[in-house]
């Protein structure tokens, strides 16, 4: 749980504050040695002066300068060879942090985060929310869409079969020879190359209303060697019914970012087997509201601020969801969709998500 501050304690609310502010230019400046190649340029080409640095990844020494200080001093890089006027100092990038900064495959990767962050655009968050109007996902460019890929690759790459096979009654039915499965907000394909190889004896159909993300699935797929089991459509999920009778469906983290949820869980549903599971993926956030949430709930209603509420109210009559989507708001759109059963399953291995069975 988050620590409250006493709402007459001025001086502690203040430094709470100032904390924060430090998080951001840190959470800034680690976008900027991601997105500029400096911290990719540390690992692989190793320890470097400013010069060294700007002359490899062809940036201004200047600004490098003042990024490598910026950086030891926050220490996320260490100084390995001090030198009085700075011309001279070499920087290092430790390994432990080397891995969340740099290692797409590693569960602790969190560079993801500050790319998503640097794709917001805080005038257009003024704007919308004065009148009411949503930010297309194409504005946050492929800061955003890369992002937003990156950030679950691994646990979909390392945890996921795992986590399914780990529920006998969902894997008794995954397990099937020739299934079909459907993963609606498929995005990158990374979701649904990871279902392809959990289970070698389905076919998987990839759905999603991006186009630049529908391309970069399936040149993923064709790249993890699984194109002729994953199949994308760039197609909004109400659209799915035009592939029918699968034996499972699924959505990863994207339910709440869906303009019209009913809709969408309709036409899922309609174009499931009988007795077919819809699995949901969904933030693990507190089952009701109350003050001074934890650490997951802070973040996912940051996530709703910034991100995802904005982006689900483009369309006129959107439901709005939120990233903070309660269990029991998803029920609701369960039943209003048709299906007669919500169930949690037992899978604990993705901490900040919590999943569903819908039937």
């Amino acid at each position: 749980m988050s620590t409250p501050v006493q709402p007459d304690d001025a001086e502690a609310f203040a430094d709470r504050l100032t904390t924060a502010a430090l998080g951001a230019i840190e959470t800034m400046s680690v976008y900027l040695g991601d997105r500029l190649g400096w911290y990719r340029s540390l690992v692989d080409d190793g320890p470097a002066t400013a010069a060294e640095l700007a002359r490899r990844t062809g940036s201004d020494e200047r600004y490098a300068r003042e990024w490598l200080e910026q950086q030891a001093t926050s220490g996320i890089l260490r100084v390995e060879h001090e030198d009085d006027d700075g011309a001279h100092r070499r920087y290092a990038l430790p390994a432990p942090h080397a891995e969340v900064l740099t290692d797409g495959g590693s569960l602790n990767y969190l560079a993801p985060l500050a790319r998503m962050l640097g794709a917001v655009r805080v005038g257009d968050l003024v704007e919308v929310y004065r009148t009411g109007g949503g930010i297309n996902w194409n504005d946050l460019g492929d800061d955003g869409r890369e992002a937003q890929a990156a950030i679950n690759r691994p646990w979909f790459e390392e945890r996921l079969g795992e986590a399914l096979g780990g529920v006998p009654q969902v894997d008794a039915q995954l397990a099937k020879a020739g299934a079909r499965f459907a993963d609606v907000g498929c995005g990158y394909g990374w979701s649904s190359i990871a279902l392809a190889r959990a289970y070698p004896g389905a076919s998987v159909d990839g759905y999603d209303v991006d186009a630049p993300s529908v391309t970069a699935a399936r040149r993923n797929a064709q790249e993890a060697g699984v194109a002729d089991r994953v199949r994308v459509h760039h197609v909004h999920g109400e659209g799915i019914t035009e592939h029918a009778a699968f034996d499972a469906a699924f959505i990863f983290e994207a339910l709440h970012d869906m303009p019209f949820p009913v809709e969408v869980l309709r036409a899922v549903r309609a174009a499931l087997k009988p007795g077919a599971p819809l699995i949901v993926m969904d933030e693990a956030v507190a089952e009701r509201f109350t003050p001074d949430g934890d650490t997951v709930e802070r973040i996912m209603y940051g996530y709703s601020l910034l991100l995802c509420l904005p982006e689900s109210r483009v369309d006129e009559g959107s439901a709005a969801t939120g990233t903070v989507m309660r269990p029991a708001t998803l029920e609701r759109y369960a039943t209003e969709a048709g299906f007669a059963r919500v169930e949690t399953l037992p899978i604990d291995d993705f901490a900040a998500f919590r999943f569903y069975a819908l039937t």
